[in-house]
């Protein structure tokens, strides 16, 4: 095989690696394969075309993150997984939510019947990355639960977790629940009198 073409794969392979096996006609187009060759590779059964403008290596194995792989790839990177969802990804309550929330800038477009849109600009600071997922930080998550229709006991259980797990603190929730409207802010602040009753933190 030519060195181009093997570079040309292997640099899309690399990509598809970091993303479950998922990748944009975009990406493919950085990589090299002109529309042309994408429509070949489908054709030819060695991509799988999974949405428009998105492909899969087949025979790639399933994991629990796909179905958030994929709506990061759709939102075209617009997209933080947030609310309820980012709960699931922080391991944090015992929230199932059944459809993806995911937060995005205002103008986005696109609709998916699987997703739960919320419309806001959020700063970097209140973003980060786990792996292939750009997530709500966990105070950001606390913080959107709060102000949303969770039932209470779900917040609770999400205060406490994340506190047994030393992954905050009773000042910074509290510092977070200072920049919040009343009824978040108490609902938050529910949580943590909730969860230092229970455990002993101080």
């Amino acid at each position: 095989m030519p060195t181009r073409r093997r570079d040309r794969r292997q640099e899309l392979e690399a990509r598809a690696f970091t993303q479950d096996g998922f990748f944009t006609s975009a990406q493919a187009l950085e990589a090299g394969y002109t529309y042309q060759a994408q429509k070949y590779h489908v054709d030819s059964g060695n991509w799988e075309r999974v949405g428009r403008g998105l492909f899969r290596f087949p025979n790639w194995p399933e994991g629990p993150d796909d179905q958030y792989v994929f709506f990061m790839l759709w939102s075209h990177g617009l997209g933080v997984l947030s609310h309820e969802t980012a709960l699931s990804v922080h391991q944090l309550s015992d929230v199932d939510p059944v459809k993806i929330h995911m937060t995005v800038p205002e103008g986005f477009r696109a609709k998916d019947p699987a997703l739960v849109l919320h419309t806001c600009q959020l700063p970097e600071a209140d973003v980060e990355e786990h792996e292939a997922l750009r997530v709500t930080t966990l105070l950001r998550t606390l913080a959107d639960v709060a102000a949303s229709d969770l039932a209470q006991e779900h917040i609770n259980k999400a205060v406490m977790d994340a506190l047994e797990q030393g992954k905050v603190t009773r000042r910074s929730i509290l510092q977070r629940s200072d920049k919040l409207d009343d009824h978040a802010a108490l609902r938050l602040e529910r949580a943590l009198a909730t969860a230092l009753e229970g455990n002993g933190h101080v």
